[in-house]
């Protein structure tokens, strides 16, 4: 697993694991798998329906759309997951980590038929892994690669703090976040002290608020001070 850094709208660097070549295979695989079962039964339904032949193509055509439009239609209503994606916990992302617009997923999905389709996958493994960033060529053309979700170092190591047993947390909603997000927040937070950058603390304050949906009163830092706090006292109660 290949570590490179993003850059955030604000500058601060961020280290991202990318997917390597074998997780990225296996989730293709298991899209591969649920589109072949997929075709296996509409053939198997319009192998029931009796009727004229220009009909039956016009049925077949509308049915087989949605294998054509598999991969571009679940990466955009899925944030940047298939199936196969899902269940080897990757995602598609843009290059500054942030979430890809459909206009970027269009464009990887259109480069499918160039590097995996026409070439049966050849150019996005040679793509993938000269590149650095775990870009095959339709990730290089939309500015995405994709990351993999699992950490090598746990949430214990890099998130985890010591809380008073009287702790009493302010923002419940912090359950809506993920491990992931909590990371980015507190490295950006420490990176924006180093630099001594209040306004990136402002900022990523705003952000978070609005991540979780809450209007807080207390300053910044604290905010976000409380935010990490409540996020591993859920964390431990968990």
């Amino acid at each position: 697993m290949k570590e490179f850094q993003i850059k955030t709208a604000q500058n601060i660097s961020i280290n991202q694991n990318t997917a390597n070549v074998g997780t990225r295979i296996a989730a293709y695989l298991i899209d591969g798998a649920i589109i072949f079962f997929y075709i296996i039964f509409i053939i198997f339904v319009g192998s029931k329906i009796k009727s004229d032949t220009s009909l039956a193509w016009s049925v077949y055509s509308l049915f087989f759309l949605p294998v054509l439009l598999y991969h571009l239609l679940f990466e955009s209503f899925f944030d940047g997951q298939s199936p196969g994606k899902m269940a080897m916990n990757i995602r598609v992302v843009k290059l500054d980590g942030s979430k890809p617009t459909l206009s970027n997923y269009l464009i990887r999905w259109l480069l499918r038929f160039v590097d995996i389709s026409i070439t049966t996958g050849g150019i996005a493994v040679i793509s993938i892994l000269v590149s650095g960033r775990g870009q095959r060529v339709g990730d290089v053309a939309a500015g995405t690669t994709v990351v993999s979700e699992n950490f090598t170092i746990g949430l214990h190591q890099t998130l985890l703090q010591e809380i008073p047993e009287d702790y009493v947390p302010r923002y419940p909603q912090v359950i809506s976040l993920t491990d992931k997000q909590i990371q980015n927040i507190k490295q950006i937070k420490n990176e924006a002290l180093k630099a001594g950058d209040f306004g990136l603390i402002r900022k990523l304050a705003e952000k978070t608020a609005s991540l979780i949906q809450v209007s807080p009163e207390e300053k910044n830092l604290e905010f976000i001070d409380n935010i990490i706090k409540d996020y591993n006292y859920y964390a431990q109660k968990g």
